[in-house]
């Protein structure tokens, strides 16, 4: 098999004209799988935990590890309350139930996991009216005047009602981006400003935090609801958590079951996210590897933009040729608005970095 891979022609170390992946022995390679921080398997630790996790009926009775596991994700947001969900996608569909009334238009970031990595639920399911905020100075980034300008002013009855804000920290689509708390508090006044609720998307706020050097509490100031993730940088198979205020965690324990979340002996799910908690500081080396992979593939040619956190995107040519080749050398990763995108997680070192770079490298 022969691909030919996608490197920069204004590379100074590389020929305009692509080189050509031919080895025949690389597919006997271990695989490098840099496709997402989702793919990543519980390790023994993680394993023992879920094995003893003390259980009950969650829906019954509030499984008592469940219970544990939101009281300390509440505490670590500086929030209320807390609830467990099956999935990030549920918790920012739940939240977006509570928040809006049918027709209701909310505000997000262009490219926001919200607008186009749902499926739609949160029109179809919530009943609200999406509206994409441009980026604006930085990938991933707007600004306050922009929040402003959208949420709009009063009007007749049949004028469009805006009532919800939702962030993105750190942005996905954008490469992992982060916000600064200074910003995050400014999005925010704007938002209280125009009589918009603050929705948090904070999938990977753990990897915010630790690479802005706050706690993640400082990233959650002023919203109405946060949701984060267990099952990204922090390495349990399953879950997130959606927090906020007492009354709206009840509310949202009714709408969880509504859409068939709601579980029973959940503990042992729990157990695997209260030690991903005991990890968060551990992402500070999943970011390390992004910078040493991103790097590598600039002395390589790619033209690769410096990572903030654990996401690597490069731009590419050729999308499909470039994701065929790396398969080829047995490093996996993904697509991302017309890139190739590289997720580093705990499941990858910095030895299997260098490795990744060594086999692009002979390729090249």
């Amino acid at each position: 098999m022969c691909v030919t891979p996608a490197i920069s022609e204004a590379s100074p170390r590389r020929s305009a004209v692509a080189p050509v992946w031919c080895d025949p022995t690389v597919t006997q390679l271990a695989p490098i799988d840099l496709r997402s921080d989702t793919v990543t398997q519980p390790d023994e630790r993680m394993r023992l935990a879920m094995s003893a996790a003390e259980v009950g009926d969650d829906v019954l009775d509030h499984d008592p590890t469940m219970r544990e596991l939101e009281e300390r994700v509440a505490e670590l947001l500086g929030l209320d309350a807390a609830i467990w969900m099956p999935t990030g996608s549920m918790g920012n569909l739940v939240a977006l139930m509570l928040h809006l009334n049918r027709g209701d238009r909310f505000l997000a970031a262009e490219s926001s996991h919200v607008l186009d990595s749902e499926l739609g639920a949160p029109a179809w399911l919530a009943g609200g009216m999406p509206h994409a905020l441009r980026w604006e100075g930085a990938p991933g980034r707007i600004s306050p005047e922009a929040v402003r300008a959208a949420a709009g002013g009063g009007g007749p009855y049949f004028t469009l009602r805006t009532t919800l804000l939702c962030l993105e920290n750190s942005h996905n689509a954008a490469g992992g981006t982060v916000v600064p708390p200074d910003e995050h508090a400014m999005l925010v006044s704007a938002a209280r400003e125009t009589g918009l609720r603050v929705h948090l998307d904070g999938a990977r706020l753990w990897n915010a935090s630790t690479a802005l050097g706050v706690p993640p509490a400082a990233l959650a100031v002023g919203v109405d609801s946060v949701q984060v993730s267990l099952s990204k940088g922090l390495g349990a198979p399953v879950g997130s958590v959606l927090a906020s205020s007492t009354t709206f965690v009840e509310e949202a324990r009714r709408v969880r079951k509504m859409l068939g979340g709601g579980v029973r002996q959940g503990g042992v799910l729990a157990a695997a996210g209260l030690v991903g908690l005991d990890r968060i500081e551990d992402l500070a080396q999943d970011h390390a590897n992004a910078v040493a992979l991103a790097d590598g593939l600039g002395e390589l040619g790619w033209t690769v933009r410096k990572p903030e956190t654990n996401i690597v995107v490069a731009e590419v040519p050729d999308l499909e040729v470039t994701l065929a080749g790396l398969r080829h050398l047995s490093v996996f990763a993904g697509p991302m608005a017309g890139n190739v995108r590289f997720v580093t997680h705990r499941d990858v070192n910095s030895d299997d970095i260098a490795e990744a770079l060594r086999r692009i490298a002979s390729a090249s």
